[in-house]
């Protein structure tokens, strides 16, 4: 079967943390997506009036449109490329929806940060929720657009080759690594890095490494921004030892920052 990503794409992931990757999924599997997530809005899609809130977050997704959309064919040959065959969990829900609607109001959710992966003391508590230079847990940060996003629609906010510097952070911390909060504090410290803006027609998907600093944005558009933001799980541990062989982009990343 065909690689997806070439090598330019592969050599981005690496350096920069992040490839899009058009048409992932279908037109036809983000509308049928939407008008679930309309209805448990409560909302009436063809009244603004009753957009009211900045944000509305949704939790898992696990009925056939979510699913079929995180499991094409394009993905899955991409994840065979990043993370390594047989070594990802294929995605059975689609996580966290943070719907935007366009909104004069702070959504209070906008700084930067670094998606955890594992529990820590108290699992019910996400702010304590860890991460570690192995990414315990997770392969990939995944942003999956349900809805068209332009530069005014809340896109999320990427900061481009940030993932090397995390893995030098992390790196001090061994197998405990940060929690969620304890990453958070120190992102201000790190290097400048340009700003990326994760846009582009329903059915975009944008693979990221799970180091990739990002952030949310207010809503300056007209129309309401359905983005999901799911882990892919890894099946087995990364490999990151110094002089390990056969990297995958994901680890080569992490190897490259740490300078072995």
């Amino acid at each position: 079967m065909n690689d997806v990503l070439n090598k330019d794409q592969i050599d981005q992931f690496i350096k920069e943390g992040y490839i899009r990757i058009d048409n992932a999924f279908s037109p036809q599997l983000a509308q049928e997506a939407r008008s679930i997530l309309w209805y448990d809005t409560g909302l009436d899609p063809t009244d603004s009036a009753t957009w009211t809130k900045p944000v509305i977050r949704l939790g898992m997704y696990s009925q056939e449109p979510f699913v079929q959309a995180a499991n094409t064919p394009i993905l899955h040959r991409a994840f065979d490329q990043l993370v390594g065959v047989g070594r990802w969990v294929p995605p059975m829900s689609i996580g966290t929806f943070p719907v935007r609607f366009p909104s004069d109001e702070d959504p209070g959710d906008s700084g930067w940060h670094v998606d955890a992966s594992f529990p820590g003391a108290d699992p019910a508590n996400y702010f304590e929720w860890r991460i570690n230079v192995y990414s315990k847990g997770r392969a990939l940060l995944m942003l999956f657009l349900f809805s068209d996003v332009s530069e005014r629609d809340a896109p999320t906010r990427l900061r481009a080759g940030s993932h090397l510097d995390v893995a030098r952070l992390l790196e001090r911390t061994g197998e405990q690594g940060l929690s969620f909060m304890e990453l958070a504090t120190q992102l201000n410290g790190l290097p400048e890095r340009n700003e990326v803006a994760a846009v582009g027609k329903a059915g975009t998907v944008y693979l990221c490494h799970p180091f990739l600093v990002h952030a949310a944005q207010p809503h300056h558009g007209t129309e309401p921004r359905f983005l999901a933001q799911p882990p892919l799980l890894l099946r087995r541990g990364l490999v990151i030892d110094e002089g390990a062989a056969d990297l995958t982009p994901v680890e080569e990343s992490i190897r490259l920052a740490l300078g072995n």
